[in-house]
């Protein structure tokens, strides 16, 4: 089976090359359905790969096996974590695919292959991404997955505020991507090796970690953080959600910064976390502080935005805070709860993206103000969103909840609090909207500063305004809030999940992921709190409004590129401070 882990970047870049070859020759029904079949075959193939991981798959690329200890080939590891997340870009792929299927209208209009040509060159980097062992590699596959995607982000390229979003997207990432290979350049230098296992013994061989070790450090988790719009990173996140077509919002928050968080945490694991790398007093103190700090400033950002679609963003930086703060904790038993918080989460984000681009193709808009009891309608649509809500403020039994509930037994202490506070906001401000757009309760909202992004007047993704909502984009949803919800459920899942995570994280080491009490009641106290919010905003809007306050840190999210790129550089040092005490006093 180690032969057939290629295959899982191959047959996505394969694809695309067909589909661009013959994209003219096909009709668009013929195109898309090519896409959604190489998808869906690829994610059959990680499954029934993850399922047979133990011990992991290892396949040299073109047969350059180390000698004497050297290695110059390209390395491919096939463990659980790898394979899991191959499985889920993939699943996230053929959704977003299956979402579009035959509705989305997609300029050119000459060339039926181009989206799901860009779509499956954004899964085989994914793909290659996660299952990657050579760091070069991983840089190289983290960008072509960028790519892809600042292409799909301005896909509606007539339009010049697509084109906006796309730009700053790609500076920005592009600026991390520049960090990252600096840092790996460092590594060889200092080791003379790529693959990310060697890499980690060469360190170990030099002694303890020293003004090198820390530079490359912040430079690779620097390109990593970025991809996870960690702040204060993240600026580029709300712009290109904001622009980017629905499909495309699906992945980027779905799945795509939860690969910069998974690569902090393997990038660590196998390359820093031995005598001559980063003390890990270090790295927790780095990724609790700019953890706690993502989600403190993801949960304001996402409160107050009235553009649904920047909201969901946002939020989306609030729960990478969340991730981080359990992967930097570096106990085994946070990163069970990371992987199926992870999980859970895609499901949910990629679902409310859905849901919230029937608003736009019903609709024309994606303003909460505007939308207020228009979506009466729209009956399922409502209780998919409110669902969603609940799930975001982790109400049991969905996958977030638990693994919302087995980090926070493993965290314990003042970091509980940030996790049920998190919760509580974001899943509040989702079920907010949902209250104003689908039941229209409460008053009618005010018009907000001048600084606010409303979302009204944006053009709908579809040939047209639809009428009736086609049943393949209200299956997608639906089946990624089941997905979602069989997280916490599916009996045994939670412990094949942990197992798989231990194996490769920890040398094996045996915990038990599962639902506890205290889990429960901490996932129905963020549940009750989001309840209450959402009521409070809807009835007492005076009470829970715009402040003055918050107006500094709204504009913050200026647009502009050069303010992006300072703080990109205020965040590389940020780092770079945070990490430095442990260097000193080895």
């Amino acid at each position: 089976m180690n032969h057939l882990l290629p295959l899982l970047v191959a047959a996505p870049l394969l694809g695309a090359g067909l589909l661009i070859a013959c994209g003219r020759r096909l009709p668009r029904v013929a195109a898309e359905s090519f896409g959604c079949a190489v998808s869906a075959g690829t994610a059959a193939l990680a499954i029934w790969l993850c399922l047979n991981s133990s011990p992991p798959l290892t396949e040299w690329v073109g047969a350059w096996t180390p000698r004497n200890g050297t290695s110059v080939g390209i390395v491919l590891v096939g463990d659980g974590p790898g394979l899991g997340m191959s499985a889920l870009a993939s699943l996230l792929t053929l959704a977003s695919l299956a979402y579009s299927w035959h509705y989305f209208d997609e300029p050119p209009r000459r060339h039926a292959g181009s989206y799901p040509a860009l779509m499956l060159l954004f899964q085989g980097g994914m793909c290659g991404f996660a299952i990657t062992g050579d760091l070069f590699n991983a840089f190289v596959f983290f960008e072509l997955m960028s790519a892809a995607a600042y292409a799909l982000t301005g896909y509606r390229v007539e339009e010049a505020k697509a084109v906006q979003g796309a730009l700053a997207f790609g500076v920005i990432n592009s600026l991390g991507a520049y960090a990252m290979l600096m840092g790996i350049a460092l590594l060889y230098a200092r080791t003379g090796e790529l693959a990310l296992t060697h890499i980690g013994r060469g360190l170990d061989t030099h002694g303890g970690p020293d003004a090198l070790t820390l530079a490359a450090f912040v430079l690779v988790l620097t390109g990593l953080l970025v991809k996870a719009a960690a702040v204060p990173f993240h600026f580029w996140l709300p712009d290109a959600h904001a622009v980017a077509p629905t499909p495309v919002c699906m992945l980027l928050s779905g799945v795509m910064v939860e690969f910069g968080v998974y690569g902090v945490w393997r990038v660590y694991g196998t390359v820093f976390s031995g005598p001559g790398g980063i003390p890990a007093a270090d790295l927790e103190r780095a990724l609790t502080v700019l953890g706690i700090l993502t989600g403190a400033v993801g949960a304001l950002m996402c409160w107050y935005q009235r553009h649904v679609k920047r909201l969901l963003a946002c939020s989306t930086i609030a729960h990478v805070g969340l991730f981080l703060v359990g992967v930097g904790s570096l106990l085994p038993e946070a990163d069970d709860g990371v992987a199926l918080y992870l999980l859970g989460h895609a499901g949910v984000k990629a679902a409310l993206f859905a849901c919230t681009g029937l608003l736009l193709d019903r609709f024309g808009s994606v303003d909460e103000h505007a939308l207020h009891g228009r979506g009466r309608p729209l009956r399922g649509v409502a209780v998919m969103f409110v669902l969603g809500g609940l799930a975001l403020a982790g109400m049991p039994p969905f996958g977030i909840s638990l693994g919302k509930a087995v980090t926070e037994e493993a965290l314990g202490g003042p970091l509980t609090v940030v996790y049920v506070l998190v919760s509580a906001v974001t899943g509040g401000a989702v079920l907010r909207v949902a209250a104003r757009v689908f039941y229209g309760l409460g008053p009618q909202p005010r018009v907000g500063s001048a600084c606010e992004t409303t979302g009204a007047g944006e053009e709908p993704e579809t040939r047209h305004r639809l009428s009736r909502i086609p049943d393949t984009m209200r299956a997608v949803p639906a089946l990624l809030l089941a997905g979602s919800l069989a997280v916490g459920v599916v009996p045994g899942f939670a412990r094949i999940v942990a197992r798989s995570v231990n194996e490769a994280g920890s040398g094996g080491a045996l915990t038990s992921a599962h639902w506890t009490a205290a889990g429960v009641l901490l996932g129905l106290v963020s549940t009750a709190l989001a309840l209450a919010l959402a009521a409070l905003a809807v009835t007492r809007p005076e009470l829970l409004g715009a402040r003055p306050w918050t107006l500094p840190l709204r504009r913050l999210q200026s647009g502009h590129i050069g303010d992006y790129v300072a703080w990109v550089l205020l965040g590389t040092t940020l780092l770079g401070a945070l990490a430095l005490p442990g260097i000193l006093t080895g």
